[in-house]
């Protein structure tokens, strides 16, 4: 397939608004508990979205999956149900900390402990010791959670500045506390995405044996590894709607807007499945420069999340010092996202 930078970097670039946005829709939800709000949005994005992709662009779906190694299927459900814990956390992440914090500290740390783990496992770590590339890439993962720190220190100062009254006017339920730790355990767990996709390349080259173009060969991948990642949002959703016992309430229509929640759901979990999409089809396209994919993503939920945050009022009322040390730290991210590109070339120079 030919490549066309300028094409991919299009279509990462939508990758990265879409997961930026997705969760703007939940800020119009009325009547419904978050859990609620939020299992009807994962059938959305984890079920319904990534399987119509697949069946629409592959050939023979049925024969892809049957000829997989049933192991390669197990593992990919498996890790995807790993990180489906970690996009749960985020979700409550986002909940409590806003659209600018809740995104900006999972994705330095997952970003950090995607760079490590792999090669940990895989006993190739010395190899970033010794080599340039691999000291970029490390030296990439410090300054990514120097990024981190400075951002939570940024939640603490918004802390002290806001009175109760403007924390909910801007993120209703913003608790700190909560929302970093969860952030910290979803950008740990999120990372078991990037081993979902290794373990899934069998499903990726079954769907080319079968006659599956280039540019889709991962949409049956992530068909199987959102399974997974449905399974645990779904168990622990039905597990509050059930202990809460107020689901049949909540979807009568004089307690809440039941069509309006429902289409606001559709359409946030419809922008999630698009950063999957268009990631997969733009970092296909990127030819010799796919090794900026990653950042490019990166950097693009970033600006675009706290474009959403502005656009909240979710820093109204702070300082310009509690402002200034959030910039910083949203600049180090982007920052240690590039390090990691120029890495990832050093490492194609080496190999060369």
């Amino acid at each position: 397939m030919a490549a066309s930078p300028l094409t991919g970097l299009m279509l990462i670039t939508l990758a990265g608004v879409a997961t930026a946005c997705f969760y703007a829709p939940f800020k119009r939800v009325r009547g419904w508990t978050w859990e609620l709000s939020w299992l009807v949005f994962g059938v959305i994005s984890w079920i319904v979205c990534p399987w119509l992709a697949a069946w629409l662009t592959v050939p023979q779906l049925g024969a892809v999956l049957s000829s997989t190694p049933p192991m390669a299927l197990f593992l990919t459900y498996l890790f995807g149900a790993m990180w489906g814990v970690g996009s749960l956390t985020n979700g409550l992440a986002l909940r409590y900390l806003g659209m600018s914090l809740g995104w900006a500290i999972p994705l330095g740390l997952c970003a950090a402990l995607g760079t490590l783990i792999p090669p940990a496992v895989g006993g190739t770590f010395h190899e970033l010791v010794i080599s340039h590339s691999g000291q970029m890439t490390l030296a990439s993962v410090a300054v990514g959670l120097l990024g981190i720190v400075i951002c939570a220190v940024a939640g603490a100062l918004k802390d002290r500045d806001l009175s109760a009254e403007q924390k909910q006017d801007s993120v209703s339920e913003f608790n700190l506390g909560r929302g970093l730790w969860l952030s910290v355990f979803s950008g740990a767990m999120s990372a078991c995405m990037a081993f979902g996709i290794a373990r899934g390349k069998p499903i990726a080259e079954a769907a080319l044996r079968h006659g599956t173009p280039d540019l889709w060969q991962n949409t049956p991948l992530f068909a199987v590894l959102l399974v997974g990642g449905f399974t645990t949002n779904c168990v622990w959703c039905l597990g509050l709607l059930v202990r809460n016992r107020n689901a049949g309430q909540q979807t009568q229509r004089n307690t809440a807007p039941l069509v309006a929640n429902c289409l606001l759901c559709i359409i946030a979990g419809s922008l999630w499945y698009m950063q999957s999409l268009f990631y997969g089809m733009g970092e296909t396209k990127m030819g010799h420069y796919r090794f900026a994919a990653w950042s490019v993503l990166m950097v693009c939920i970033i600006v675009f999340s706290n474009l959403w945050g502005l656009a909240f009022r979710e820093w109204n009322g702070t300082s310009a010092a509690t402002k200034r040390w959030l910039i910083a730290g949203l600049v180090v991210l982007a920052i240690s996202a590039f390090m990691t590109s120029y890495g990832s070339y050093l490492t194609g120079t080496e190999v060369s």
